[in-house]
């Protein structure tokens, strides 16, 4: 799964990494939790890359209300395409969600207790950039608000995250980009076959703070190895 992530540098190179079309700005975040806007990646139907926030935590438009979003920030690769919550996004509503890293935990032996570890993967240049495969929704309140919200498409692990859990985030390449952000792409067998796990060497691991675990935390200092 994918329940943290990191989002930080400047704003230019996310531009030019995601060929917006116009600048974005953010603030960098080092804790980003579910429920938060997040930045997401878009392509309109004239064929321009732009920039949103949306709710981590997808809301399909037939959802009653709005707590069915802290279930859904994440859609699993080898179903997304049949389940009710996520397929008519699949098909019609993907976007990139932009990262500098993202957390995991595992279960470790200290002291002689058990403690859940964090780490931080990310690219092996920290100036690099990853994009999560996504799915983006608009739903209406029945007071007419409008909500638009997301969530990150996870795969199995590849054999470096492996060892920490069983599941990482889609990691898309910028190869991949234009065939997943088109709209008019609606061939589900062909937008599948990209929501594979990156190859190993795409990432590095390392532990990190605990002090990750409080989503009231939110400083450079949480991606400092330990």
């Amino acid at each position: 799964m994918c329940g943290r992530y990191a989002l930080y540098g400047p704003h230019s190179r996310l531009r030019e990494r995601f060929q917006l079309d116009e600048a974005v700005d953010v603030s960098p975040r080092y804790n980003i939790a579910p429920t938060t806007p997040v930045l997401i990646v878009r392509q309109e139907p004239q064929g321009r890359r732009v920039g949103a926030l949306h709710r981590w935590g997808l809301l399909p438009p037939w959802a009653k209300d709005r707590s069915l979003a802290g279930k859904l920030i994440n859609a699993r690769a080898e179903t997304v395409a049949e389940k009710p919550a996520f397929r008519s996004a699949f098909r019609r509503a993907r976007c990139l969600i932009p990262a500098s890293g993202f957390y995991e935990w595992q279960a470790v032996h200290v002291g002689g207790r058990l403690v859940k570890q964090p780490f931080f993967v990310r690219a092996p240049e920290d100036d690099q950039w990853l994009a999560f495969a996504g799915l983006m929704e608009r739903w209406v309140s029945p007071e007419g608000e409008e909500v638009h919200s997301c969530c990150i498409i996870t795969t199995e692990a590849n054999a470096r995250m492996a060892t920490i859990h069983d599941r990482m985030p889609v990691i898309l390449h910028p190869d991949c980009f234009a065939a997943w952000l088109d709209p008019t792409h609606h061939q589900t067998a062909e937008l599948q076959a990209l929501l594979r796990p990156c190859p190993n060497e795409d990432l590095i691991v390392y532990p990190v703070s605990r002090a990750v675990n409080s989503t009231r935390v939110d400083s450079p200092d949480l991606i400092a190895p330990v």
